[in-house]
């Protein structure tokens, strides 16, 4: 595994470079970028037929800075200070934990101050150079794509707002064990979490925007579907512990032409440091499981990648709004209930002996109401026409 990108680079090209970037955290970040691109050709789209409208606002120009913009440079300065300057002199510690070191005190002072003082200066001199006698009120038209990237970063906030507390649910014994440790780390992300509380948000978001539920909703389907397959390789990379249960089964004949990696995995220099030590290892990751797993994280990349390209191909065939976002809401919790079924997780006791994860219920529920969702579209459509 590569719990880092220089890990990656130096298996394939013999180096010894330490960079600081994490692969999960990289791919995660990749997620969002390509969450971005498909959101943005679908709005883009969806303006060229005419079913988006520009939205109309009122900006003023000419102003001084306040003193809200001043402080808010400077303490964006001191942060950016503080921790730029403490990575040039503490850069093994930095490339060693740099999750550690971005939610630590840790930095340099005196960068800190610098850098904040600069920034606040900066803004203040910038506004003095665009400042007019008399403000003056201006309307600028703002096509729907260009706040694409505005719609991503409320999803990517609220998503790991809600990702991190459902976590925190269904793992309490360590949240109360280390509350500031369960809630500052970058691990322990509930999938289900950071969809639900992101769906409110961005919905939120657009109606702040002019765009309504069924238009952002199906432009976000296909983009969902492609972001999640593409984290989910920052996972299998890094060995985050997102993997299945323990398989020792021999594979089967019809799949032998696929590497055995691909049926069962072993996950050696996984970044969580789960199994047994590896011999003769240096470093900070030097373990392996003991007994293979389902790789299910790669399992859901090539699902949810397929299930990409069929939202892709029927999203211009379906004429009533609404439904494609339905249509996902179903493929996604089908692919994430079957999933379940091979991957390690918390059972809790339903009733009458039935035990079902956390995920697993909540995929039942997203898939009513991706039923409910689409019969309620369409229902909608015949009544308009």
């Amino acid at each position: 595994m590569y719990p880092k990108i220089s890990d990656l680079i130096n298996d394939l090209f013999g180096t010894s470079i330490n960079l600081p970037i994490q692969s999960y955290g990289f791919m995660v970040a990749m997620a969002f970028v390509t969450g971005y691109l498909i959101l943005s050709l679908e709005l883009r789209r969806k303006e060229k037929e005419g079913i988006l409208k520009s939205l109309t606002k009122k900006i003023q120009k000419g102003l001084p800075a306040s003193p809200i913009d001043i402080a808010t440079s400077a303490i964006f300065g001191f942060i950016i200070g503080l921790k730029i300057g403490g990575m040039f002199l503490d850069y093994s510690y930095f490339a060693e934990h740099p999750q550690d070191y971005i939610m630590s005190f840790k930095g340099s002072w005196v960068t800190a101050f610098l850098i904040a003082g600069l920034s606040a200066y900066l803004t203040w001199r910038s506004k003095e150079k665009e400042k007019l006698p008399k403000p003056i009120t201006e309307e600028i038209n703002i096509r729907p794509h260009e706040n694409a990237a505005s719609l991503v970063f409320v999803a990517a906030l609220a998503g790991i707002a809600g990702a991190k507390l459902f976590d925190i649910v269904e793992h309490l014994d360590d949240f109360f064990a280390d509350p500031m440790g369960s809630i500052f780390s970058f691990s322990g992300l509930a999938f289900y979490g950071g969809l639900i509380v992101a769906a409110f948000a961005v919905v939120w978001k657009a109606k702040k925007l002019n765009i309504k539920l069924p238009y952002i909703s199906d432009s976000a389907a296909p983009a969902l579907m492609l972001a999640y397959a593409v984290g989910r390789i920052g996972c299998h990379i890094s060995g985050d512990g997102c993997w299945g249960i323990p398989n020792e089964l021999p594979q089967p004949e019809w799949l032998s032409f696929l590497p055995s990696w691909m049926w069962a995995f072993d996950y050696p220099h996984n970044v969580i440091n789960a199994g047994i030590l590896i011999p003769d290892c240096h470093g900070s990751h030097c373990h392996v499981l003991g007994t293979p797993v389902f790789p299910t994280a790669l399992y859901e990349f090539m699902i949810c990648g397929l299930f990409f390209l069929v939202l892709w191909g029927i999203r211009k065939r379906i004429h009533i709004s609404g439904v494609l976002f339905g249509i996902y809401l179903m493929l996604n919790a089908t692919e994430r209930f079957i999933i379940e079924k091979i991957r390690i997780n918390i059972q809790y006791d339903i009733a009458l002996g039935i035990k079902a994860t956390q995920a697993e219920m909540i995929a039942i529920g997203i898939f009513l109401t991706g039923v409910f969702w689409v019969l309620w579209f369409v229902n909608q459509h015949k009544k308009a026409s």
